[in-house]
Parts: C-alpha cells; structure tokens; sequence
C-alpha cells in the first residue's frame, strides 16, 4: 500500500462511518485493499479534539483512532449500504509508546489488517505510526449493530 495521495478525503469517510462532526478522527484514505486500510489525520493537534481532558490527548485514545480506521475500512467494504454502528467491545496487546499526542508535530498514519469479519462484528489489528515511528498498536474488536440513521 503507497502513502501517496488521497484516495478519499474526510467528506468521503463522512459517509462511510456513524462517526460526525469532530469524533470522525481520520481526514484522508492513504490506499486500502480487501484486508487493509492506510489513513491519515491531523485531528489530534485541534485545540477542542472532543476526547481532550485538561487540554492534553492522551495516547490511550489512539486505540480510538484504531477503530475508526477499521470503520472506514468496514465501510469501503460495505460499498453502498449504510454506515453500521459499532460497540468496541475488546482491545488486546495494546502497546503505547508515548503518553500523550496532541503535542505530536505531524500527522498521524493508521493502519488497521482485518483479522476476522462476521455479521456480529469484526476483529482488527492496528498500528498508528507518527513520523515513522509505531506509536500505538493493538487489536481490536467491534461489535456490529444495525445501520445508523
């Protein structure tokens, strides 16, 4: 998968994903396949991020950046249907390498490989990188519910 330019902007993953407003996190599909996805953000430096606390982002919210990107992907996958909600229900091997992002100077690069897939939800492992370096990685499993309205 190249990391060139976007395949898709943030006005397209708005319609792929249940996720709005300022909680849809990745801006741009860098390349995606059958079983992964590339995307990239800049939302963890916005002043009002919804999931900043005290004015810091902590780096356990990536694992939220990590199941955004397994919603993008689910969504490419689901071609025309509606976007479905989704219940993260468990997260393993989840490594952090830093405590906070939102004094992080670049963008964010997430890549989510699809592990499992059923109609009752989806197993995903992934890898957020900045400036090259694996800042968070882990799995991921969500639950699937109906379509979103």
């Amino acid at each position: 998968m190249s990391a060139d330019a976007p395949l898709l902007d943030r006005a397209d993953i708005l319609g792929l994903v249940p996720h709005q407003g300022a909680m849809c996190l990745w801006n741009a599909v860098l390349a995606w396949d059958a079983e992964r996805i590339r995307v990239r953000a800049d939302s963890h430096r916005d002043p009002a991020h919804p999931l900043r606390r005290h004015g810091r982002l902590g780096a356990v919210h990536l694992c939220e950046y990590g199941a955004q990107a397994m919603a993008v992907h689910g969504g490419l996958l689901a071609a025309d249907a509606p976007p479905r909600a989704g219940l993260l229900v468990a997260l393993r091997g989840v490594a952090l390498s830093l405590a906070r992002i939102d004094d992080l100077p670049g963008p964010l690069i997430g890549e989510a490989e699809r592990l499992a897939d059923s109609a009752a939800g989806q197993l995903y492992g992934f890898r957020i990188l900045h400036d090259g370096r694996t800042i968070a990685q882990g799995r991921a499993m969500v639950a699937l519910g109906g379509a979103v309205d």
